[in-house]
């Protein structure tokens, strides 16, 4: 079962995502908070697999809540999905760069809200379906400057090359199809690249992959 908090300080958007969630036979909502000083005791006190966040909350914003949880080694297990109103919101990259798993604008379809919970579980990265690789480029370029690429020395020329396609948005099958190799393996080299630099998640290795200079802002592939 995989356990959800919902972090929002609107009753209605709660409402509407509990309702959806719980009728899922392998999701619950573990609970609700209605500001990012609640959400972070609700975390802790709970553990839940997966918290719906909203950025704009009171008393603490869903930023800064979020930032708490990732730094917090004893909450690497839960993850972060952002909850924003549009798409172009100026924090969403900041928040993927903070730990977020991803983000999701609030009139996403049902069906995209669910697949979002189960995929972050699954440790893949979550952006809504209208967020294109450009926009990944926006929020990079939003970042700081490239730092040395040194952590990349322990990757092999292939791990780079996946990280790179990663980076610029592609999904395992994409990937899998430019190298052609089979959708297993190009998951496999994912996940090896991912431990070898510590990210968290799929998201992470996107923010790694600018950061360190691999891919550069506007590079589309």
């Amino acid at each position: 079962m995989i356990r959800v908090l919902l972090a929002d300080d609107q009753s209605l958007v709660r409402a509407g995502f509990k309702a959806l969630l719980d009728a899922q036979p392998d999701i619950e909502v573990a609970g609700e908070a209605a500001d990012g000083e609640a959400a972070l005791r609700a975390v802790r006190e709970l553990r839940p697999d997966v918290v719906l966040m909203d950025i704009r909350m009171p008393l603490l914003d869903g930023l800064a809540a979020t930032r708490r949880i990732t730094d917090d080694e004893g909450l690497n297990d839960v993850k972060v999905v952002m909850l924003t109103t549009f798409e172009l919101d100026e924090y969403v990259f900041e928040a993927i760069r903070s730990g977020a798993s991803g983000f999701l604008v609030k009139d996403t379809e049902p069906e995209e809200l669910l697949r979002a919970v189960r995929a972050v579980v699954e440790g893949d990265a979550l952006l809504s379906p209208g967020v294109t690789r450009r926009l990944i480029a926006e929020f990079a370029a939003r970042s700081k400057e490239p730092a040395a690429a040194g952590a990349l020395v322990e990757l092999t020329e292939r791990e780079r090359e996946v990280m790179a396609l990663v980076g610029i948005g592609l999904s395992n099958d994409e990937i899998a199809r430019r190298l052609v190799v089979s959708p297993l393996t190009a998951k496999t080299h994912v996940s090896r690249t991912m431990v070898k630099l510590g990210a968290r998640d799929r998201a992470q290795l996107v923010v790694l992959a600018y950061e360190s200079g691999l891919v550069r802002p506007g590079w589309l592939g």
